[in-house]
């Protein structure tokens, strides 16, 4: 026995130090080793020898294969999340990146979500145009709330038609104060709320940047294990409408999710007939006004004003204006101030610090009545917080914000800008 290993190592010794070699490559997989060799006649020597360098290779195939094993998990998340930001439009069909993380809310609490965000171009062709996008979501959380859904919107022939949806549907164990100022300053109720929405809009550039709009608006809602009856004013727990609306829009921004510049104007009168629901007929007037200018390298001065007015004989407790939640008035209870009528602005600085990240503060205020003669100056209520930014997808932000207004402040946590 030592014999013949004493031969099969002198042998291979005087395969590696020939000096007549011929050069060569093994390859396996996506391994390559390059090898030396000395033609010799046929022994049982060579079979050996043969035998030690290929269970050699072997032996170092199956380490590498090891090591990329356990490094290519990482790399692969790392190489990831450091692509997710490119715009890739244009070479492949759909550009999509999932996250799945924590999340925060004075609604929801502590809550699991995910979130997938696709950006793609119908004709990639097309280089001037900004890409559509789509995001699809699901969010659980520890109070019981759950919510899936998915909104986007859709470009197409160069930007002259376009598809704005946002269907979702939840269960929500919410606060609830009733309708009106006074009432939100009184002792809270629960409820859990379920909520299925669709909310569409057709849009067609007449000229460059302003656009005819069609509309469809379907909310079902129901109240259920409602702590104080009373607070429902005698109203029903369940409603339905589906409303019917036209607009009128000048949208100039660069890329909607997160303009670095432009105006956005949008008139729009939905129409909620009797028929089409359980409600009597309500009228809806929503106006929302963007402007967004670049100020220096990396920061981006967004302005917002928005109002939503309902009337109509009897507007439900599910469809009235509701101050406050992820996007305006941030730091406010969704719903804790809730009217026929909101008006609310906000003015935010967003400023790029480093790479992939960023900051914005914001100050607002905002107001909710019965109707406009009935408006008061005095029950304005303050907003104001401060915010981070994560680029995960091109130009499509992480955002973990904290607002604070009268009754004191609460972290939210979003994708996409607040407007």
């Amino acid at each position: 026995m030592k014999q013949t290993i004493f031969v099969a190592l002198l042998t291979l010794c005087s395969v590696l130090s020939a000096s007549a070699q011929h050069d060569g490559q093994l390859i396996r997989d996506n391994d390559t080793i390059k090898y030396s060799y000395t033609p010799l006649a046929a022994t049982v020597n060579d079979t050996i020898a043969a035998t030690i360098v290929s269970a050699t290779a072997d032996s170092l195939i199956v380490d590498s294969a090891a090591v990329e094993k356990r490094g290519s998990i990482f790399r692969r998340l790392i190489r990831y999340f450091e692509q997710a930001n490119e715009d890739r439009t244009q070479e492949k069909k759909f550009d999509v990146t999932w996250v799945l993380g924590p999340s925060y809310s004075a609604v929801t609490k502590v809550s699991l979500g995910i979130l997938a965000s696709g950006l793609y171009r119908i004709d990639r062709t097309d280089t001037i145009t900004q890409p559509s996008n789509v995001s699809l979501y699901a969010n659980i959380s520890t109070s019981g709330y759950y919510k899936v859904g998915v909104t986007g919107l859709n470009l197409m022939d160069q930007n002259r038609h376009r598809i704005r949806y946002d269907v979702s549907f939840a269960s929500m164990p919410i606060d609830y104060w009733g309708v009106g100022y006074d009432m939100a300053q009184g002792e809270k109720s629960s409820m859990v709320e379920k909520r299925y929405r669709i909310d569409a809009e057709y849009q067609y550039e007449m000229v460059r940047n302003f656009f005819a709009c069609a509309a469809l608006d379907f909310t079902h809602a129901a109240a259920k294990k409602v702590k104080t009856p009373e607070y429902l004013l005698g109203q029903r727990d369940k409603y339905t409408a589906t409303g019917l609306g036209l607009a009128l829009q000048y949208d100039s921004r660069d890329f909607a999710p997160n303009p670095y510049r432009g105006i956005y104007l949008n008139l729009r009168e939905t129409y909620f007939p009797a028929a089409l629901g359980s409600t009597e007929t309500i009228w809806r007037t929503t106006f929302t006004g963007n402007f967004y200018q670049r100020l220096w390298k990396g920061c981006t001065l967004a302005f917002d004003a928005y109002m939503e007015y309902n009337t109509g004989k009897e507007v439900p407790w599910s469809m009235v204006a509701q101050l406050g939640g992820g996007y305006r008035m941030r730091g406010y209870y969704l719903g804790q101030y809730r009217d026929n009528g909101m008006i609310e602005v906000q003015a935010e600085f967003r400023q790029k610090i480093y790479n992939r990240h960023g900051i914005a503060v914001w100050v607002g205020a905002g107001n909710v009545f019965p109707s406009f003669d009935r408006f008061q100056w005095r029950q304005t209520l303050p907003n104001y917080g401060i915010g981070y930014r994560w680029e995960f997808k091109h130009r499509v932000n992480v955002r973990i914000d904290y607002g604070r207004g009268k009754h004191g402040g609460s972290v939210v946590f979003n994708v996409n800008e607040a407007f």
